[in-house]
């Protein structure tokens, strides 16, 4: 290391010494000690290429014991460190060298920053498999050793991670030694090692014999499991299923099943919650005979559990638990000992309970069939989407195909379809606007068919609700049912709808056309667009209400990229021209933004545009621009702005303040 630090590896005595390979490491070793961390970050994550840089034995020899020994640093640069040396294996000089790479990295594993230490364990492990026995005997194993008897928990923790890597290539004797420091470690007397334990004990168990599991590992998991610490006890039971999985029938309802029934009733809520969580990994380890038994009595009891995160656990996991049932018998056994808790679910007080099993309870239609689905599940559904929760609703209406494939389209609208128009005609506008969001999801599950019959008349009425945000929505609604359903269906059903409206005596219904025309003109494409929507439009240029006639301009802007250039040139030019001398400054300044978008879409199509044709805009002219009046010329008529006419050549030569266009934001802002 003497000679990393040494003079001979500054930058000036690698010139002189004319070697300068040596370069490389003198600038990382500066950068290492730069006052700012972003240079040590980026030094570091240049490691490999200065690793490159200096060869296979400089970097055992030089770098690795600099990094060993300058481990005092900010946290995001050690973790950008042990991320780096995890692929350092043939940088070093190959498998044959890869216990060079153990020293930094143990260090690493020792630090306090809990992700500092499990990049390091993960790059760890990583190495661990490059190791030749001989070697992992010889370098690995020692090191997890030293880990696993350090006096920081820090380093203890780490170990827990790195018994399951080494154990499988370690001779008998070896392995001997693994286990009893891992029993060890199990019974340590910080609670953050015994976690850290708890959490590698399933991981550990498979690897293991099968004599050791039944001897070491399942009393080491009765132990965690009774721990006073309740986080060491609930990450316990994510191990229990890893442990059922190797053991027999009879060795489960031995060895395992008590500390698991125990475990269901733990004093703890966050334990119940973690076999709630668990509770479909669990059904399958431990077989059917076990789960009709002893798993079907416990789940019931989560589910009505005094706390609701359990009982929101436990709802998620009622699909999937009646589906890994026993087919002989399933039907009977989840109406008579399961449905009866999910009815008084449906009426849970917490809103994440109820949410929870609106996204499941749908698929049990598929398992109970048509007349259970009938009789017992359906005015369940019905319940939930009338329930006061936006989310509940939403469960139950994105899951509606699963009921739709068991009881028919016919029996569906006879019973929630009512309840779902009922929601879209509710006072509460936010309760409509949520209906207004589903619709498309709605619409794809019940076909074209049916939505015309039965939905179509409702969308067009959100058209012309009362409340902007409703009127909005329901304009977007429109475009993805489009997608959804093609542009025949549009051509045929929407559109008409829509135009129709542009001749209502109410000017927001009015605008509500130009925002249609405008979220549907791309999903239509230009013949309908051209052919239907912009007569109408240019029609509603004329309209007596200026917010109409500015409105018109920015439709226009808006589709025109999809008209063609005749009918650019022909019938929009035209309109914004007329539009550009209205009387109302809005309508002017819209209108010359629409002239230039359009003038710009003519230059792409390589049409020809006059100078005389160019919009009086800012910018939009190098000989013209708007300044404002001075005090003794405004008149109080027209816009607080006038043409100035350029004689010099150059805009840029203008003063800033010359060429920004005053309108009065009040205006503006009123007709937003």
């Amino acid at each position: 290391m003497a000679g990393v630090a040494g003079p001979a590896t500054g930058s000036g005595a690698a010139g002189g010494d004319g070697d300068d390979s040596l370069y490389p490491i003198a600038v990382l070793i500066d950068e290492l000690r730069n006052e700012d961390v972003q240079l040590r970050l980026n030094s570091i994550k240049k490691l490999s290429t200065i690793a490159l840089a200096l060869g296979v034995e400089r970097t055992r020899t030089e770098l690795l014991p600099f990094l060993t020994d300058t481990i005092y640093d900010e946290d995001e640069v050690l973790l950008a460190l042990a991320e780096q040396l995890g692929n350092f294996t043939g940088l070093v000089g190959g498998p044959d060298f890869a216990h060079c790479l153990l020293p930094p990295l143990e260090s690493l594993a020792t630090v306090e920053e809990t992700v500092v230490r499990d990049k390091a364990v993960e790059s760890l492990r990583q190495i661990s498999q490059e190791h030749t026995p001989v070697a992992l005997e010889a370098h690995f194993v020692p090191l997890v050793k030293r880990l696993a008897s350090g006096d920081w928990f820090t380093s203890r923790t780490s170990a827990c991670g790195l018994f399951s890597v080494c154990y499988p290539r370690a001779s008998i004797a070896v392995k001997g030694e693994i286990r009893q420091y891992f029993r060890s470690l199990c019974s340590d007397d910080t609670p953050m090692v015994r976690r850290a334990a708890a959490s590698k004990l399933g991981e550990f168990a498979k690897v293991l014999e099968l004599d050791s599991v039944k001897s070491e590992i399942v009393p080491l998991f009765t132990n965690l499991a009774s721990d006073e610490q309740d986080s060491v006890r609930l990450l316990a039971v994510e191990a229990c299923v890893s442990i059922a999985q190797l053991l027999s029938q009879d060795d489960i309802e031995a060895l395992v099943m008590p500390t698991l029934r125990q475990a269901a009733e733990d004093k703890s809520w966050r334990v119940r919650y973690m076999v709630a969580d668990k509770f479909s990994e669990l059904q399958k380890a431990v077989g059917p005979k076990i789960t009709l038994n002893d798993l079907i009595p416990a789940f019931q009891n989560l589910l009505k559990d005094c706390e609701a995160e359990v009982r929101a656990a436990a709802a998620h996991k009622v699909k999937e638990l009646c589906e890994n049932l026993p087919m002989e018998g399933r039907e009977t056994m989840i109406m008579n000992q399961i449905l009866p808790y999910i009815k008084e679910l449906v009426s849970d007080t917490n809103q994440h309970v109820k949410s929870a099993l609106a996204s499941v309870i749908m698929g049990l239609s598929t398992i109970l069939g048509k007349e259970n689905t009938i009789e017992h599940l359906l005015p369940l559904f019905l319940a939930q989407l009338k329930d006061e929760c936006p989310e509940v609703r939403l469960n139950i209406i994105s899951n509606l195909d699963c009921v739709n494939e068991v009881i028919g389209i016919r029996q569906l609208s006879q019973s929630l379809l009512p309840a779902i128009v009922e929601l879209a005609e509710d006072a509460k506008w936010r309760v409509r606007l949520a209906i207004i969001e589903y619709m498309p999801l709605l619409a794809g599950q019940l076909g074209v068919e049916f939505f015309d019959e039965k939905l179509n008349s409702l969308c067009m009425a959100w058209l012309v609700d009362h409340v902007y945000a409703i009127r909005e929505a329901a304009t977007n609604n429109l475009m993805k049912l489009v997608q959804k359903f093609g542009t025949e269906w549009a051509q045929n059903t929407i559109v008409p709808k829509v135009l129709v409206m542009a001749n209502d005596p109410n000017y927001l219904h009015r605008m509500t056309t130009l925002f249609c025309i405008n979220a549907l003109s791309e999903a239509c494409g230009q013949e309908i667009t051209t052919k239907q929507m912009l007569p109408i439009v240019l029609k509603m240029a004329g309209d007596q209400v200026a917010n109409v006639r500015f409105n018109v301009a920015k439709s226009l802007q808006k589709i025109g990229p999809i008209l063609d250039t005749d009918a650019l040139q022909e019938e929009v030019k035209p309109v914004l021209q007329k539009l550009g001398q209205d009387e109302d400054m809005d309508v002017k300044y819209f209108a010359q933004e629409a002239i230039s978008a359009v003038a710009q879409r003519l230059r792409k199509l390589d049409f020809p545009v006059k100078d005389s044709e160019e919009p009086s805009a800012p910018g939009a002219d190098k000989n013209h621009f708007l300044r404002p009046r001075g005090p003794g010329e405004d008149t109080g008529k027209g816009p607080a702005y006038q043409l100035h006419v350029n004689t010099r050549d150059t805009l840029p030569q203008l003063d800033t303040a010359e060429i920004v266009l005053f309108l009065p934001k009040h205006r503006l802002i009123s007709r937003i």
